[in-house]
């Protein structure tokens, strides 16, 4: 039988051992500083990446997996496969999914590619792509595949804090006058990923109550099939805290503790720490 396939991009957070038992096809972002660039993950990895987010050095670009990119992994998957879903970081954050959607063109009647806009990133685009590869893996039609992640984009919550304001005025979520004043109080934006667009919905002072505003959240859900962290430096105290009020609330479920991605770094800059939420299907 031949199985639907999955490619995504470099956004994504998933496991080299589920990449690899799937087949899942990974093209990796470019990021750019000044005028030298790196894939993401295979010229830099991403506690290199940070590092460098953290010191400063030079200006940050992340461009998506150009034409050619995409084309040569529809090609070479096409081979093997009449059946492509193709996942992506959102649309409000990255180019990625217009640049699939273009390169998915030059295989109409030779390969169904269907390109999705996953509204999210990170570990919430790595369940996204998982699930759509453990579905074609079992034999799921396209069609199904694509009505599976529909219906599970709307289950998926990223929220943030950020202390850079400076990232959400460069990338346009905040004014200049908000940034300068949030800065000067020390104020720490609430973000929350709603529709894939990046949106700041309060405002904390205090780095205890950051951790204490991420337990709320997570206490309204009912049911929680994962959950993780998401933050740009290794495992710290405060990963732990968070973690250990994680466990009194989820007892039966793990938290992994990940680095976001470089799409995401572009638009809320280092010094964060946040969650990646799937609620499950009803």
């Amino acid at each position: 039988m031949v199985h639907v396939r999955v490619v995504t991009d470099s956004a994504a957070y998933i496991s080299e051992e589920k990449v690899e038992q799937l087949g899942i096809r990974v093209l990796p972002h470019t990021t750019y500083w000044d005028h030298v660039s790196f894939r993401d993950q295979v010229d830099l990895s991403r506690e290199e990446f940070f590092h460098r987010l953290h010191v400063g050095e030079a200006s940050l670009r992340v461009l998506p997996p150009s034409v050619a990119a995409f084309r040569q992994a529809y090609a070479e998957l096409s081979q093997e496969t009449d059946a492509i879903l193709s996942v992506h970081v959102s649309g409000r954050l990255s180019e990625t999914c217009r640049v699939a959607s273009q390169a998915a063109e030059a295989f109409l009647g030779r390969c169904q590619i269907a390109v999705v806009d996953s509204l999210t990133s990170s570990l919430g685009l790595g369940i996204l792509a998982t699930a759509a590869a453990e579905a074609g893996a079992a034999g799921q039609s396209l069609d199904k595949v694509v009505h599976l992640m529909r219906g599970m984009i709307p289950h998926i919550y990223g929220v943030f804090f950020t202390e850079d304001l400076e990232y959400l005025e460069h990338a346009g979520r905040i004014g200049r006058a908000q940034s300068l004043l949030g800065s000067m109080l020390g104020i720490k934006p609430f973000l929350i990923i709603e529709e894939g667009e990046i949106i700041p919905m309060e405002k904390v002072t205090t780095r205890e109550r950051v951790i204490d505003k991420l337990v709320e959240f997570v206490a309204e859900f009912s049911t929680l099939e994962q959950l993780g962290v998401v933050q740009s430096r290794v495992e710290t105290e405060e990963t732990q805290s968070l973690v250990e009020r994680l466990h009194l609330l989820f007892p039966d479920k793990e938290f992994p503790v990940v680095l976001y991605d470089p799409v995401l770094a572009y638009h809320i800059g280092p010094n964060n720490i946040g969650l990646m939420i799937y609620e499950g299907m009803y």
